[in-house]
């Protein structure tokens, strides 16, 4: 039988926290600084308007492609070997960001990128895991980790809008650089490696190109189809290769002595439910942000940097609500606190709806800003700890892998539904009204979408956990990665959409 070489109490355990979460932060400023530079980067490096989407679509592409097969890797390489590739990695690759002269150049360098964070999010989870026991403290450790992911995405905005108007955008990557060989030269200090521990180390490379490729081209299908039609023999061409693929990792999977996912892990309650309800929340996080920038900076006037303030308003109180959930979740358990979660988010989403043409920061906005930052925080923690109890230990990485991948999938999903809703709203109203109202009414339809996901999200929580005991040794596995994600929306599906429909 397999086991982990890594056991005990890990004297450095809070130390190692600091490091991976080091680590995982940079990637986390990485992806919400760019966003606010788009417009400046296209300009510079002379983007045509489809192709500038690419800055993000490459990253969101390999990072969503290779989270499964990181996970994996960490799980049979060594977890803090992978953590310090892929920060490698990340780091030069921050590097040839920054250094970028041609928009191809820059494309190619955000994909490596993409699978740096793809090694680094699983591994990273994987190092708490192992570092940290089962029961109060490890519980402690996860609401750190969500305040950092949570504070990741608010100073991100704000970082991104001061180093492009100040330094130029290129230092939003070259930040990166003394940060990742700061992590590089504390890791192996305070990270102890951990790996599973056999006598002869199988692969499945067949069942890594099947799925990766099948992430690929679903996550690549998804988030063009409002570009170029949900119908068009484009978009139904590369779903269908994507299902092909994905029947073909499963068929492999069931013949494979050492699978890359033994179907095993999904026996478990708390795994199923957790990756149903992380669909549902990486659809709404990385929505309704997207849409929240929209609405301020098209119909509200706001500046990029003024919409990142305004963010702080989620960010600063997910980094608080992580820290309750953890208290909650020691007394309570994991189930009511992600209801309630879930059930805050769904009724922000709704007060979302209501936004006006003329509306204000203080009375229409910060009211369901700061709501869906509370729900977000009380989800996460409990919701995290659920996808990974009873996970073991050696398939730490896997299980983490997993749910950062239904993420994914679910925020491409999101996104692009999101995004078809609003655009076919706004084409029929803006026959009949101003632009300015139908851009509202598109919102405001779109929005009501989010919040039944929401909904279903905590019916899903509430039914299908009813069973599911975690008892006091159940480990409490670490904190999803993805709580920043809505600070961080898929342009990919948007970007090109967003100047074809509302101008630039």
């Amino acid at each position: 039988m397999a086991a982990v070489n890594a056991s005990g109490s890990d004297p450095n355990r809070w130390r190692a926290l600091a490091v991976a979460g080091l680590g995982f932060l940079m990637t986390i400023l990485d992806i919400s600084v760019v966003n606010v530079a788009l417009p400046t980067i296209g300009s510079d490096l002379h983007f045509s308007q489809d192709s500038l989407q690419w800055v993000i679509t490459a990253y969101a592409i390999t990072y969503g492609g290779f989270l499964l097969l990181g996970g994996r890797a960490a799980d049979l390489l060594g977890r803090r070997a992978v953590f310090l590739v892929g920060i490698a990695l990340f780091t030069g690759a921050s590097l040839a960001c920054g250094l970028a002269s041609s928009a191809g150049f820059l494309i190619v360098a955000r994909g490596v990128q993409g699978l740096a964070g793809a090694l680094i999010a699983p591994s990273a989870l994987s190092i708490v895991s192992t570092a940290f026991p089962e029961g109060s403290e490890r519980n402690k450790a996860l609401g750190v980790w969500g305040a950092l992911g949570g504070s990741g995405g608010a100073i991100g905005v704000i970082l991104g809008g001061v180093l492009v108007k100040y330094a130029g955008w290129q230092w939003i990557f070259f930040v990166n650089v003394p940060v990742g060989l700061l992590v590089i030269a504390l890791s192996p200090f305070f990270i102890r490696e951990s790996r599973i521990d056999v006598v002869r180390r199988r692969y499945d490379p067949l069942g890594a190109v099947a799925i990766t490729g099948s992430i690929i081209l679903l996550v690549y299908s998804i988030s063009k189809a409002p570009d170029v039609g949900w119908a068009t023999g484009r978009t139904i061409g590369l779903l269908i290769a994507a299902a092909v693929l994905l029947a073909a990792f499963l068929v492999i999977e069931t013949r494979v002595a050492e699978p890359l996912m033994p179907f095993s892990i999904w026996r478990l309650a708390t795994v199923r439910t957790a990756n149903l309800v992380g669909i549902a929340l990486g659809a709404i996080m990385f929505s309704t942000f997207f849409l929240f920038t929209l609405y301020a900076q098209r119909v509200l006037g706001y500046s990029p940097l003024q919409t990142g303030a305004a963010m702080l308003a989620t960010g600063g109180t997910t980094i608080a609500a992580a820290g309750l959930a953890e208290a909650f979740v020691t007394r309570f358990g994991p189930k009511p606190v992600m209801t309630a979660g879930l059930a805050l988010t769904g009724t922000s989403l709704v007060w979302f709806a209501q936004i006006p043409v003329d509306g204000t920061y203080v009375r229409d906005l910060l009211g369901p800003l700061l709501l869906i930052g509370l729900g977000i925080g009380l989800a996460f923690v409990p919701l995290s700890i659920v996808a990974l109890a009873g996970v073991p230990q050696r398939e730490a990485g896997l299980a983490s892998g997993l749910m950062n991948t239904t993420q994914q999938v679910g925020g491409a999903v999101g996104v692009a539904v999101a995004s078809t809703i609003f655009a076919t709203r706004f084409a029929h109203e803006v026959r009949h009204v101003p632009p300015p109202q139908a851009l509202v009414s598109g919102f405001t339809l779109a929005y009501w979408f989010l919040a039944i996901a929401g909904f279903v999200g905590c019916a899903l929580a509430f039914l299908l956990l009813r069973s599911v005991r975690l008892a006091a040794e159940t480990e409490a596995l670490p904190i999803e990665t993805h709580v920043v994600l809505p600070f961080c929306f898929n342009a990919s599906a948007t970007g090109a959409l967003s100047d074809a429909v509302l101008g630039d």
